[in-house]
C-alpha cells in the first residue's frame, strides 16, 4: 500500500512536489526516487524474462554470444561474472531450451564456444522487444527529448559512480536486495 494519495502521486507526476507539514516531502528526496524507478523497472524487467531459464544472466549469455560470436563457456562466464559452476548449470539449462549450443572449440579440443541457436536469436529479438516496452511503460511519462536527455544524463552519473565504485559482476547487483552491498 502506497503512502502517496493520488491527488499527490498526479501533482507528482505534473512535476509538481507535493507539500508535508515537516518541510521536504519524501519523493523530492534522490534516493527515494532512484529507488522506486530502479523496482518499477526490475519488475518489468523482470516480467519480460519470464520463463527464460536463468532469468537475466540467460538473456545476458543470449545478448553476449549474439553480439559478439561464440565465445569459450569460461571466457564468457568471467566476462559476465558468473561462477563457472553456475555458468555449467546456465548452459545446460539453456542448451536444453534449444537457446544456445556447445561446440568444439577448433582451437583446443578441450573447451567448447557458446553460440545462440536461431531458436535463441528469435528468441533474444523477442526478449529485447518486450524489454523495450517494460522500458517504455516505466518511462512512460517522459517524451522522446526527455527520455533522450535523461538516458544521457543517467550514463554519465553512472560512469562517474563506476569509476569511484567499480561494479564487477552486474548480474550480483541485479539479483542483490542490498544494491549498495556489491
Amino acid at each position: 500500500m502506497s503512502s502517496t494519495s493520488p491527488e499527490i502521486a498526479a501533482r507528482s507526476a505534473r512535476g509538481v512536489a507535493p507539500s508535508v507539514a515537516d518541510g521536504a516531502p519524501v519523493e523530492a528526496d534522490l534516493g527515494w526516487a532512484l529507488g522506486v524507478v530502479f523496482r518499477r523497472y526490475a519488475k518489468a524487467a523482470a516480467a519480460a524474462l519470464e520463463g527464460l531459464p536463468g532469468g537475466p544472466r540467460g538473456y545476458q549469455v543470449l545478448a553476449t554470444t549474439n553480439a559478439e560470436g561464440p565465445k569459450r563457456q569460461l571466457d564468457l562466464a568471467a566476462q559476465l561474472g558468473v561462477d563457472r559452476t553456475v555458468m555449467t548449470y546456465l548452459l545446460d539449462d539453456l542448451e536444453k531450451a534449444g537457446l544456445v549450443q556447445r561446440r568444439p572449440d577448433p582451437a583446443d579440443r578441450r573447451a567448447r564456444l557458446i553460440a545462440p541457436t536461431e531458436d535463441g536469436v528469435a528468441t533474444l529479438c523477442d526478449l529485447e522487444r518486450r524489454l523495450r516496452a517494460g522500458e517504455d511503460e516505466v518511462l512512460g511519462i517522459l517524451d522522446e527529448s526527455e527520455r533522450s536527455s535523461f538516458r544521457l544524463l543517467l550514463q554519465r552519473l553512472a560512469m562517474t559512480a563506476n569509476t569511484v565504485d567499480p561494479l564487477h559482476n552486474a548480474c550480483t547487483l541485479a539479483e542483490s536486495d542490498d544494491p549498495a552491498s556489491t
